[in-house]
């Protein structure tokens, strides 16, 4: 793992906690940009004025293996450059002695710090621009954020690097709503495209497809569904796609394609959506 790293510093710099913990203000709460299972992300600044976005992993017990989460971020996205991937530009990993309190006494314990830091995009994650309602941005930046992140997947695909928790939460955009697929904590390297089973089930419940949840199987289709999720989502917003889930797809095309007077006719009710033109 370390030569790796050293390998590549020069594409992906260490940087020291210390320095880390400076730009964040100690990581305090007024830097805090985001909240996840596995860490918190803090807006730091660097000398030379650029914008950082610091992901800090939380401490792990042994069983959930998070060394092997670090890695998998730092080693998949090192190789990895792509106007739809989001740019790893730094690492932190250091064990240091601190002198903590514990059971009343205070004693000397070894404290692992994981750090890692990305590009700060400034329009957030996908999820904060989609709605419950239809269809919240206009057609054109819609198609702009299937398309983008849909490049994205396919680069990873062809280095046999598979996401596994593709999800609006882990597409960011910056501030020409380019997306970017961010958080590689799940993903997994397979020089194979043959499916695979694990022992148990990961990713998000939602995103994760049927063959995952009932026989734990992995395979390149795992991110495709994901991915076919979010397109129903940024199309239907987040009610309509439970609301519709069970439509025929032809249904459900002509439902978007419909325009700002279109109706749709389904288990004997009438839903009437106020859509942007989808299409001509």
């Amino acid at each position: 793992m370390l030569s790796r790293l050293q390998h590549t510093s020069g594409v992906t710099s260490p940087f020291s906690f210390e320095m880390l913990k400076q730009i964040t203000n100690n990581f305090s709460e007024e830097h805090i940009i985001g909240r996840g299972a596995y860490g918190v992300v803090y807006k730091g600044v660097l000398d030379n004025g650029k914008e950082i976005a610091v992901k800090k992993l939380k401490y792990m017990p042994p069983e959930h293996d998070s060394n092997k989460q670090f890695e998998n971020e730092c080693t998949n996205l090192m190789g990895v450059q792509h106007q739809n991937i989001v740019r790893l530009v730094g690492y932190c990993h250091e064990t240091r002695r601190e002198y903590v309190e514990h059971g009343g006494k205070y004693v000397w314990a070894e404290v692992d710090e994981r750090v890692l830091c990305f590009e700060y995009l400034q329009g957030g994650s996908l999820d904060k621009h989609v709605s419950d309602e239809p269809c919240k941005l206009d057609w054109d930046m819609c198609y702009k954020i299937i398309k983008g992140v849909s490049e994205g997947l396919n680069h990873l695909h062809k280095d046999s690097i598979f996401h596994f928790d593709l999800k609006p939460g882990n597409i960011l955009l910056d501030n020409n709503m380019m997306p970017k697929i961010d958080d590689f904590g799940l993903s997994r390297f397979f020089p194979s495209a043959e499916t695979c089973t694990t022992a148990t089930n990961f990713g998000t419940l939602g995103y994760i497809p049927p063959e995952h949840i009932i026989g734990h199987q992995i395979s390149p289709k795992y991110d495709v569904f994901s991915l076919g999720v979010i397109i129903v989502i940024i199309m239907a917003g987040f009610r309509g796609y439970y609301e519709y889930k069970d439509t025929a797809s032809f249904e459900f095309i002509k439902y978007v394609k419909c325009g700002k007077k279109g109706y749709m006719q389904r288990r004997g009710h009438t839903y009437h959506k106020k859509l942007r033109h989808a299409s001509k």
